[in-house]
C-alpha cells in the first residue's frame, strides 16, 4: 500500500489531533492505514476567539507527542506532502488559503465549514476545476455508522422526509459553526434539491424547516440548552427509523477519515461539490431567515 505524506494547514481545531492519532498511532483501535501526518502549519485567526486560544495547545501537542514538523508557511506544507488537510477552524480564511495551494494539484480536504458564504464557495470549486485539483469537504456526521446503516439497509421504501437534531452552539460563524453538522445529516438523507428554508429562533433553540423541490420537508433542530445528542428521525414510505449517533461503535471522525483517505488515493470526492455549495447556501439562507423571520428561497 502506498504511504502518503499528509500535511495539515491550520492547527486551531481539535480535529488535527484526532486525525493525527488515527493516522500515526498504529495502536489506536481505529487506526487508519495509507498515510501519516508529517508536516503542519499553525495558522490561526486573531479575530476568532476559539482559534486564538487553541492554536498553541494543538501545535504543541502535534510537535511534542507525534513529532510533527511545524513549519512557518503554507508553501512549505504543500511542497513536502502528498495530500492536504486544510483544517483552519475559521471558514472565512479557507478561500485565501486554498488559493495559495490549489495550483500544486495535490488532493485537498477542506474541513467544515467549507466557506462562510456561497460566493466564495463557488469560487473555491471553480479554482479546483480550473486547476484539475481534487477537492472535498464534509462534516464527520455525514458518515456516522448508524446513519449510513439505516440509509443502506432500510426496507421501508423511499425517504419521504427527515427531522434531524443536534447541539447548535453559536459564535461569530453562526449556523456554520455547529449547525452545519446537522444540516449535512439532512442532506445525506434527502439529497440535493432544497428549495426554501424558514427559521424559528429563540434564546435556547432553533428550528430550520426546509422544503425540497419535490415537496419533501426536512427539519433541523438546534439545541443550546440541555440535549447535546446528534440524531435524526428518517421518514420512509412504510414507516420511520430513529438514528442515534451516540450508539455508533466507531467514532464518526474515524468514519470520515476513512473516506478522506480513499479520496486522497483516487482523487474522487465522496461528497459532490455541487452539494457542498448547496449546503453553504442552505445555511446562508437559514441565517437570512433567522434575521427576517421569513421564508428564504435557496
Amino acid at each position: 500500500m502506498i504511504q502518503l505524506s499528509i500535511g495539515i494547514i491550520g492547527l486551531d481545531t481539535s480535529h488535527v489531533v484526532v486525525f493525527t492519532k488515527l493516522l500515526n498511532d498504529s495502536n489506536n483501535p481505529y487506526y487508519i492505514k495509507g498515510g501519516k501526518v508529517v508536516i503542519a502549519f499553525r495558522g490561526g485567526s486573531d479575530d476568532f476567539e476559539l482559534s486564538k486560544t487553541r492554536a498553541e495547545k494543538f501545535t504543541n501537542e502535534l510537535r511534542d507527542n507525534y513529532a510533527i514538523e511545524i513549519v512557518l508557511s503554507i508553501k512549505d506544507v504543500v511542497k513536502n506532502s502528498d495530500a492536504i488537510l486544510l483544517e483552519s477552524v475559521d471558514g472565512a480564511v479557507h478561500y485565501r488559503q486554498l488559493k495559495e495551494i490549489i495550483a500544486w494539484k495535490k488532493p485537498i480536504f477542506v474541513d467544515k465549514p467549507f466557506s462562510l458564504n456561497t460566493k466564495e464557495a463557488k469560487k473555491m470549486v471553480e479554482l479546483a476545476t480550473d486547476h484539475g485539483t481534487p477537492l472535498m469537504s464534509s462534516s464527520a456526521l455525514r458518515f456516522s455508522e448508524s446513519l449510513t446503516r439505516i440509509l443502506q439497509n432500510s426496507e421501508k421504501g423511499e425517504v419521504i422526509g427527515a427531522d434531524c437534531f443536534g447541539p447548535m452552539e453559536l459564535n461569530q460563524a453562526g449556523y456554520f459553526w455547529y449547525g452545519i453538522h446537522t444540516v449535512e445529516m439532512l442532506f445525506v438523507i434527502l439529497g440535493q434539491g432544497a428549495k426554501s428554508v424558514k427559521t424559528v429562533k429563540t434564546a435556547d433553540h432553533d428550528v430550520l424547516t426546509a422544503v425540497w423541490n419535490d415537496g419533501r420537508i426536512g427539519t433541523v433542530r438546534g439545541n443550546r440548552k440541555g440535549n447535546n445528542q446528534f440524531g435524526a428521525v428518517i421518514h420512509f414510505e412504510k414507516g420511520s427509523e430513529y438514528v442515534n449517533v451516540d450508539l455508533d461503535i466507531k467514532p464518526y471522525y474515524a468514519s470520515l477519515l476513512e473516506q478522506i483517505m480513499k479520496f486522497f488515493a483516487d482523487g474522487k470526492t465522496r461528497v459532490p461539490l455541487e452539494e457542498t455549495i448547496e449546503i453553504i447556501r442552505f445555511i446562508e439562507a437559514a441565517t437570512e431567515s433567522s434575521c427576517s423571520g421569513k421564508e428564504v428561497i435557496i
